[in-house]
């Protein structure tokens, strides 16, 4: 762009003014070194091509290190006192030696007659009383010689400096060479310079005519003090006129005091050629400045430039209203850099003088107002610079001038590195710019809603710099919606705001790196954006539908974020990269992940999810396969283990606990009322009644047993009956026989017991094998009956008569000795004697009764029959359906 070419031009001029100093700097070093050794003071590089010995503090040459493949050296910067003729005999090859800011008094004669390849020699800033003639005469490669600022008292040149023909720069002098004279420069005549460079004394006291005029050279620059001969300039004017140069530079003209005469000293300025001039440095009044610019109408040069110049107000001067005399001067460029006093700009108390100039810069002037006059004189102006001048809004944008009309050549305005706040001022400034295209707003303070309202720009500008500054996303609605280029670049932005983007539809190049943002809009349309730069910002997600509305991306920057290493980023970038559409400029290298921790710096084209969480069908596939495989499994888990069926019984545990607890709570009280429950089947009834029972009941401390045909309380529930009996028994025992295992409530009620021992122990628990039973044929909802068989000491009933006292011993030890009193055996007996000495509960559950397990229907209430026959028959145990 434009504006980038002018801060190029302007770090030119600026390098160059350092050349007149006398003191150019030596060539830019090579190439990054290949090797390196470090074992003296010299640091050598490039392969033993180049030795680094600048700020060592050397008194001396470090001959022994210097290898003698060496092709640069650099001594600058140490307390060298002398060169010795022993010093670089041994570097043949040697190309460029830097020997500047020592304090060399000395050299030797044959000090560079081993150097005959020497061609930048640089001994700038020493002490030398004498140009060494006799030591530099062999060097007839020499291109470049730097040997100013020295304590030679003359400038005269020996002969032989006639023979170095391949001379393209040479500066000379020193503070000490008091004028010139005009054999000095004899053996020049001959040379075609590119550059040269004379320092006189700031003092100067003579100058022959025709001292300069042999010198054939490009770039020409004076460093000397016209002071107290300020005819001086006229002479060396005169010396350089018919000639052609790129650049000639003054510097310090006049270094302590104003220039008060009445001769043009700057006539001689008609006669000469040249593309630049500078003046750097010194004292500039009215009067010198004005008898400058009116040689320059004459025989304009393209580029003026006054930097670092001390300017004052001629008190002499008189306006007498007759107009400016300066209305003449064309020039491509004016540059107005470091001027101590604003008043520069009207010098003459006009603007006239900016009429016919093309481009202008004003920078480090800290002027306070623009003058409504100023804006019309300058017609031609193309480009204009007044960036670094610390500018308030109400300083370069007053209300009651008239802008119409004005700048109508203008096409690029540089307001950047200043103090404005209001955009909606800077938009009413260039309203009336009519060619305006390129605006440079960066460095500034803008962003104040307040000052972002109600903005009207010309319909022109295509190029907008605004970065660094403040803006938030409500502010972008205050922009140019023309932009082709628009760089918001570092402006503290969190998120954007897509209506100023849906109108600026002839945006191309948008940058955005720097900011705050903390996520990219999914659906940004732009038509025309070709390169996007988003690197720098705080967001971690980005994917291809952000820029699927972009047809034209061709370019896309956006590393440096938090990113979050996610399959959504990843086929982001595999898909970009792979289509090749869009270049992703920054890439790899700034593209690290950041979430999660694991992959923390880890580069991003180093990270590889697996397919399986990426791929969402697959995913899926994946769930409805495990989940469908899980429930099948659990299906068959409980088809297995007949899991409803323990299900059911749990239920009917929790409903019996709940309906105890309620009958609890309306005042019953728990108490263990039977020793123990006996559970057994409808088979082994005859058993229980003629074996079992008449001997733990009918002895001298009877057991309270609990059986289900006596003591099963009529009208309730069968399962209450079951659970609270066993509640209230401290001792459960199970008559284990085949027909058992195949009983359904005897199922239940070891079920129950298991459960009841949860809560207490196992102990309570006592096994009666009445008839042997193989554990590994038992059904699978005897999975707690297999493993108590295995692991829990049993009773087994024996079938020999003598076996059996002991058995029955056996039995009473588990169950232990009976704790009633028989006055509580007597009450308990007196009470079932008032409901009939053998009455008994019908069946648990005849197989009408008992519905099968899987039918959803309820066990029915069983009530207790009581009828003649069933009393006179105590001996019948009735049928249980099983």
């Amino acid at each position: 762009m434009e504006i980038l070419k002018v801060i190029t031009m302007i770090q030119n001029l600026i390098h160059f003014s350092l050349f007149y100093v006398c003191a150019l700097s030596s060539p830019t070093p090579s190439s990054p070194p290949i090797t390196t050794t470090e074992e003296g003071p010299c640091r050598i590089y490039n392969s033993g091509r180049s030795a680094d010995c600048r700020g060592r503090q050397l008194d001396s040459v470090p001959q022994k290190q210097l290898p003698p493949t060496l092709v640069k050296i650099d001594l600058s910067q140490n307390k060298l006192n002398a060169v010795y003729a022993a010093d670089f005999k041994h570097l043949p090859q040697l190309h460029t030696l830097s020997l500047k800011f020592n304090n060399i008094s000395h050299i030797d004669n044959d000090a560079f007659g081993s150097n005959k390849l020497l061609e930048y020699l640089d001994i700038f800033n020493n002490t030398l009383e004498e140009i060494p003639a006799t030591a530099l005469a062999s060097l007839l490669n020499l291109k470049q010689l730097y040997m100013s600022n020295n304590l030679y008292k003359h400038a005269t040149l020996a002969d032989s400096f006639s023979k170095f023909v391949k001379l393209q720069v040479l500066s000379m002098g020193g503070p000490l060479v008091m004028g010139l004279r005009k054999a000095d420069f004899q053996p020049l005549k001959n040379i075609k310079l590119q550059g040269f460079a004379i320092k006189c004394s700031s003092n100067l006291s003579y100058y022959e005519p025709g001292s300069l005029e042999v010198i054939q050279t490009v770039q020409m620059g004076f460093d000397m003090a016209i002071d107290q001969q300020p005819n001086a300039l006229h002479h060396m004017l005169h010396d350089l006129a018919n000639k052609t140069f790129s650049v000639i530079q003054f510097r310090n003209l006049f270094e302590f005091m104003y220039y008060m005469g009445k001769l043009d000293i700057f006539e001689g300025l008609k006669a000469i050629t040249a593309d630049k001039l500078i003046f750097h440095r010194g004292k500039f009044n009215e009067n010198l400045l004005r008898m400058a610019l009116m040689n320059l109408q004459v025989k304009p040069v393209k580029k003026l430039t006054l930097q670092y110049i001390d300017f004052a107000r001629s008190p002499t001067f008189v306006d007498s209203g007759a107009g400016s005399s300066i209305t003449n001067l064309a020039l491509d460029q004016l540059n107005l850099w470091y001027i101590s006093n604003p008043d520069v700009l009207r010098f003459d108390w006009r603007f006239t003088w900016f009429k016919k100039i093309k481009h202008i810069s004003i920078q480090y002037v800290y002027f306070n107002s623009v003058p409504c006059d100023s804006w019309p004189e300058m017609e031609d102006v193309e480009i204009l610079d007044v960036s670094n001048n610390r500018l308030k809004d109400e300083m370069i944008f007053n209300q009651r001038c008239d802008y119409r009309g004005t700048m109508p050549n203008l096409l690029t305005f540089n307001l950047s590195t200043n103090e404005l706040v209001s955009l909606k001022d800077l938009s009413a400034l260039t309203r009336e710019f009519r060619q305006l295209q390129v605006l440079d707003l960066s460095n500034n303070k803008l962003g104040s809603q307040e000052h972002s309202q109600s903005c009207v720009w010309k319909q022109n500008i295509t190029h907008l710099i605004a970065h660094h500054n403040q803006f938030t996303s409500e502010d972008l609605n205050c922009l140019p919606t023309t932009v082709q280029d628009l760089d918001l670049s570092y402006c503290s932005l969190d998120q954007l705001d897509m209506t100023y983007f849906q109108k600026a539809t002839s945006l191309k190049t948008l940058l955005l790196n720097g900011n705050k943002i903390k996520f990219i809009p999914s659906k940004w349309r732009s038509q025309s954006l070709q390169f996007l730069a988003l690197d720098g910002n705080s967001f971690g997600l980005i994917s291809k539908e952000s820029f699927q509305d972009m047809p034209q991306l061709s370019r896309l920057q956006a590393g440096n974020n938090p990113y979050h290493c996610t399959c959504e980023l990843h086929a982001f970038v595999q898909d970009t990269i792979s289509e090749g559409k869009v270049n992703l400029t920054d890439w790899p290298l700034n593209y690290r992940c950041y979430h999660p921790e694991p992959f923390l710096n880890t580069f991003i084209s180093k990270y590889f999810p697996s397919q399986v969480a990426c791929d969402i069908k697959l995913v899926v596939i994946i769930s409805v396969a495990t989940t469908t495989a899980v429930i099948l499994i659990l299906v068959l888990i409980c088809y297995i283990f007949d899991l409803p069926w323990y299900t059911k019984a749990t239920y009917q545990i929790i409903r019996a606990k709940y309906r105890a607890h309620k009958e609890k709570a309306a005042g019953e009280l728990e108490t263990f009322t039977y020793h123990a429950f006996i559970s057994y089947s409808h088979s082994d009834a005859d058993w229980v009644r003629d074996q079992l029972l008449p001997c733990l009941e009918n002895n001298r401390n009877p057991y309270r047993l609990c059986i289900h045909e006596r003591d099963f309380m009529p009208g309730k529930w069968i399962i209450d009956n079951i659970i609270e009996n066993i509640e209230s028994s401290r001792k459960v025992i199970f008559v284990l026989s085949r027909h058992f295992v195949n009983s359904e409530w005897c199922n239940y009620e070891l079920y129950f017991a298991q459960q009841r021992a949860m809560g207490k122990a196992f102990s309570d628990v006592i096994l009666v094998v009445k008839e042997p039973i193989d554990p590994n044929s038992l059904p699978s909802k005897y999975c707690k009956l297999k493993k108590m068989l295995s692991t829990k000491t049993y009773l087994e009933w024996p079938q020999q008569a003598n076996q059996q006292p002991f058995f029955w011993a056996q039995l009473r030890s588990v169950l232990g000795k009976p704790t009633m009193t028989r006055e509580r055996m007597h009450s308990l007996r007196k009470r079932n004697s008032s409901l009939g000495d053998n009455s008994f509960v019908e069946e648990k559950m005849s197989e009408v009764a008992i519905p099968e397990a899987d039918n959803g229907i309820k066990p029915q209430k069983e009530v207790v029959k009581r009828n003649d026959s069933e009393l006179s028959n105590q001996r019948q145990i009735p049928m249980v359906a099983e």
